[in-house]
C-alpha cells in the first residue's frame, strides 16, 4: 500500500469502534471520505492502481451505485421529496469512504490489520456484554456515558430509555438496542480469526461466547443471522456432525435461558405463537410485522416504479395501514420502515430499486465465481458477514438508515477490496 494510504485500516477500525457514539462514528466516516478525496486529488488519482486493483475500484463503485441509485430514482416523485433528495445527496459521502474501506483490505498486511482489528472489537464487545449479563452494567458503556456526562453534563441516554430496557444492551447502550444484530453481522470476522489462531476449539469458544450474547440481546432476527453465520463458517472447519453438536449445545443453552431469563422466555413464547393456526398468532409472533408488511405491499402496489421515496415509509404508512383502527403491537405512531429488506426496497424505491440491488448482487456473485481460490479465502469473512446481513428470509433494520446502511456498505467494501485486492490472484475474464 502507498505510504499515504497506510492509515486506511486505522480509519475503518475507528469508525466501527465508535458505533456506540453514532455522532462521532459519522464524523470519522465523513472525515475519512474527505481525506480519501483530498489524497486522490493531490496525486491526481495516480495512486489509484497502487491503492486498489482496477476490478476492485469497479466492484466497490458498482456496489455503492446499486445502493445509491435507487435513492436517487425514488426522489423524483417521493412523498417527502425534500427529505428523499437530501438523503440521496448526503449519501454520496459513502463512495469515497468505501474506496478507503476497500483499500484497508487490499493487501496482506492491511487485511491482517483490519480483519484482526474487527475481531478484537467483537471480542471486546462480547466480554463487555457478558460482564453486563453477570453484573448488570456494561463497563464500556459506563465509561462512555461517564465521559459524556463530564463533557456535556448529560448522559448518552435519557433516564426513561434506560428504565425500560428489557434485553442485554452492551456497549451500544440502552437507547440503541442493536447489540444482537450488530454482533451477529460482525461474528464471521471473530470466528475466522479464532479458527485461524486456535483451530476448531477456538472457533467453538468464540461461537459459544458470541452466541450467548446474541441470545441475551433478545433480537430474534439476530438469532437467525448468527445461526446462518455458524453454518456458513463452521461446516468446512468442523464437518456436519460436530456442527450439529454445536447447534445441539445452542439449543440446550436456549432452553436454560428460557427457564432462567424472563426476557428470553418472553421471546421464545412469542415465537411459539407462530405455530397457532390463525393470523393473530402469527402476528403476535412477529411483533406486529404482518401489519407493517401489509402496508409495505400496499405502497409497492401504489408506487410500483420507484416507490414512495427512501425513508418515506413513515409518511406513507397511515394511508396504507391495513388495520388503522387497531393499536399496533409496537406502540404509538406509524411504522418507520418495512423491517424486511425486499419489502423495504420495493416500498421505498420500487421495482427500479429492486433491479439495481439485484444487479449489484449478481455482479458481486460473478466476482466471487471468477476469483481464484486465494482471493476467495481472503474475502471469506467479509463475504459471510455481508451474506448473513442481507439474507432475505429474515427481518431487518432499515437499510436506508444511517447506521445500518453504513454497516452494510462497509461490509460490501471489505468484500470487494479483499476479493479483488492486489494480491488476490483473481482469474481474468476476457
Amino acid at each position: 500500500m502507498p505510504v499515504g494510504w497506510r492509515w486506511a485500516p486505522a480509519w475503518v477500525l475507528a469508525f466501527v469502534a465508535l458505533w456506540p457514539a453514532p455522532g462521532y462514528a459519522e464524523a470519522v466516516m465523513v472525515l475519512g471520505a474527505l481525506a480519501a478525496i483530498v489524497r486522490l486529488l493531490l496525486v491526481r488519482f495516480r495512486d489509484g492502481s497502487r491503492l486498489l486493483s482496477g476490478p476492485a475500484w469497479a466492484l466497490t463503485s458498482v456496489l455503492f451505485c446499486s445502493y445509491w441509485l435507487p435513492e436517487l430514482l425514488s426522489a423524483v416523485d417521493a412523498i417527502d421529496q425534500p427529505r428523499a433528495i437530501g438523503e440521496a445527496i448526503v449519501d454520496l459521502r459513502y463512495l469515497p469512504f468505501l474506496w478507503l474501506a476497500a483499500a484497508a483490505v487490499a493487501d496482506a498486511s492491511s487485511r491482517r490489520t483490519t480483519l484482526g482489528g474487527l475481531a478484537i472489537i467483537v471480542a471486546a464487545w462480547t466480554v463487555d456484554a457478558l460482564v453486563q449479563a453477570l453484573a448488570g452494567t456494561s463497563p464500556l458503556f459506563w465509561g462512555i456515558d461517564t465521559l459524556k456526562q463530564a463533557i456535556s453534563g448529560h448522559g448518552m441516554c435519557p433516564v426513561a430509555e434506560t428504565a425500560r430496557v428489557d434485553r442485554l444492551s452492551g456497549v451500544l447502550g440502552p437507547c440503541n438496542l442493536k447489540l444482537g444484530v450488530v454482533m451477529a453481522s460482525l461474528s464471521p470476522f471473530a470466528l475466522h480469526v479464532a479458527a485461524r489462531r486456535f483451530g476448531s476449539a477456538g472457533w467453538m469458544v468464540a461461537a459459544a461466547a458470541i452466541g450467548l450474547v446474541v441470545l441475551l440481546a433478545g433480537a430474534r432476527a439476530a438469532w437467525l443471522t448468527f445461526g446462518l453465520a455458524l453454518v456458513l463458517s463452521g461446516w468446512q472447519l468442523l464437518g456436519w456432525k460436530r456442527l450439529l453438536g454445536v447447534f445441539a449445545f445452542g439449543a440446550i443453552a436456549l432452553g436454560v435461558l428460557t427457564a432462567t431469563s424472563p426476557q428470553v422466555r418472553d421471546r421464545v413464547q412469542r415465537t411459539a405463537h407462530a405455530l397457532a393456526a390463525n393470523p393473530e398468532g402469527v402476528d403476535v409472533a412477529l411483533s406486529g410485522r404482518t401489519q407493517i408488511w401489509g402496508a409495505a405491499m400496499c405502497m409497492a402496489g401504489r408506487h410500483p416504479v420507484n416507490g414512495v421515496g427512501a425513508r418515506g415509509f413513515r409518511e406513507a404508512f397511515p394511508d396504507c395501514d391495513p388495520a388503522p383502527g387497531e393499536a399496533p403491537a409496537w406502540g404509538d405512531g406509524p411504522a418507520l420502515h418495512a423491517h424486511q429488506i425486499v419489502l423495504e426496497i420495493l416500498s421505498e424505491t420500487g421495482f427500479l430499486g429492486l433491479l439495481c440491488w439485484l444487479a449489484g448482487a449478481a455482479l458481486a456473485w460473478r466476482a466471487w465465481r471468477y476469483a481464484g481460490d486465494a482471493a476467495r479465502e481472503h474475502a471469506r469473512p467479509a463475504m459471510l458477514a455481508l451474506v448473513v446481513t442481507v439474507f432475505p428470509f429474515n427481518t431487518h433494520l432499515a437499510f436506508y438508515s444511517t447506521f445500518w446502511g453504513g454497516l452494510t456498505l462497509l461490509l460490501a467494501a471489505l468484500y470487494a477490496g479483499s476479493l479483488l485486492g492486489r494480491d488476490s490472484g483473481a482469474r481474468h475474464q476476457a
